[in-house]
């Protein structure tokens, strides 16, 4: 709980924005306003060069959490005057391919994921050695100082199944299932392996193919109808937890549904009480502020988080919290 003490602080550009601006005068405050307006209305709110940003992710084709890490970064980039480039592949090899295609494009910087970092170190490396400034996201925060990135933005990992350990504790659980959809990502290791550190019951992996929802609820279910002591599923992304959700009902269940991120279907869940609770990681500041940092590195030669990550995360999300977050689910920022 401590080292979770230590790190669960977010060092964030907008937030010292929004303080500066809270502190300025009338006149500061009519400019910012109508900054604001003009970023809405697809116009830039600065006058620097229109400097061309890639992000080049893991994402599988239809997950709804790189959406939102998108819609976040496509914001920052229009507020900032920035050409925002976006491709993903799920396989490793071919996403640094794709790292390579945005370096002989001469971008400006560059935002990638390390989900299976030995894949990709050549290629950052690459971008590095040019001169493109890196920011890594999401995924691989212990190597991204390493590879030569100026910072990283997402949540550790292991804090944040250390997070869900803690609440399953709180909530009495005896024995849970941790479900894991791609096979190889260290990130997903690691939430695991966070949980099962601090949770006083048992913890169980089991590994699925992400890519085949019907497969996925399947074997949840299969799992479930085996242990009946099984009393919470963990689920590592917001689509599984409704697999999560169906698993249980056909294997006539009691175990209580939990998931990693966030989603309007989560949310609801939440509310409804077919979830327990959720893990937020703040997908759309992860995209909003890696654009934010690349631009102010451009500008001003800023860089945030010190020689460590830039934590958005995690932060566990009950019933309790559902109301609050559900207008910004649906319009799919949160």
């Amino acid at each position: 709980m401590a080292r979770f003490r230590t790190w669960v602080s977010i060092a964030l550009a907008g937030v010292l924005g929004a303080s500066l601006a809270g502190c300025s005068s009338t006149g500061g405050k009519r400019a910012e306003d109508a900054a604001k307006a003009e970023a809405a209305q697809g116009r830039a709110a600065v006058d620097t060069p229109r400097w061309t940003f890639a992000m080049v992710t893991h994402s599988g084709d239809g997950d709804t959490f790189w959406d939102i890490v998108q819609k976040g970064a496509q914001q920052a980039a229009v507020k900032d005057n920035i050409k925002f480039l976006y491709s993903h592949h799920d396989e490793a090899q071919q996403q640094a391919q794709l790292v390579d295609a945005a370096i002989d494009k001469k971008v400006d910087g560059l935002i990638v994921t390390l989900a299976k970092p030995g894949a990709m170190k050549a290629a950052v490396e690459r971008a590095v050695k040019a001169g493109i400034p890196v920011v890594t996201v999401n995924s691989g925060s212990e190597k991204s100082k390493e590879f030569g990135a100026l910072t990283h933005i997402g949540q550790d990992e292991e804090i944040a199944g250390e997070a869900v350990g803690e609440e399953l504790n709180k909530r009495g659980r005896k024995k849970a299932l941790c479900v894991l959809h791609e096979q190889g990502n260290v990130g997903h290791e690691q939430r695991c392996d966070g949980v099962r550190e601090s949770f006083d019951g048992k913890l169980v992996n089991l590994y699925v193919d992400g890519t085949n929802m019907p497969d996925t609820q399947a074997a949840i279910e299969a799992r479930l109808q085996t242990d009946k002591s099984l009393d919470s599923v963990v689920t590592l992304g917001a689509p599984f937890a409704d697999a999560a959700v169906k698993a249980k009902e056909g294997a006539a269940s009691k175990a209580e549904i939990n998931t990693f991120d966030l989603n309007a279907k989560v949310a609801q869940g939440l509310k409804d009480g077919t979830l327990g609770f959720s893990v937020d990681q703040q997908p759309y500041l992860q995209g909003y502020e890696a654009v934010d940092l690349l631009w102010l590195y451009h500008y001003n030669a800023d860089v945030l988080g010190g020689g460590q990550p830039v934590l958005t995360g995690p932060q566990i999300i009950t019933e309790k919290d559902a109301d609050a977050l559900a207008d910004y689910t649906k319009r799919g920022t949160r």
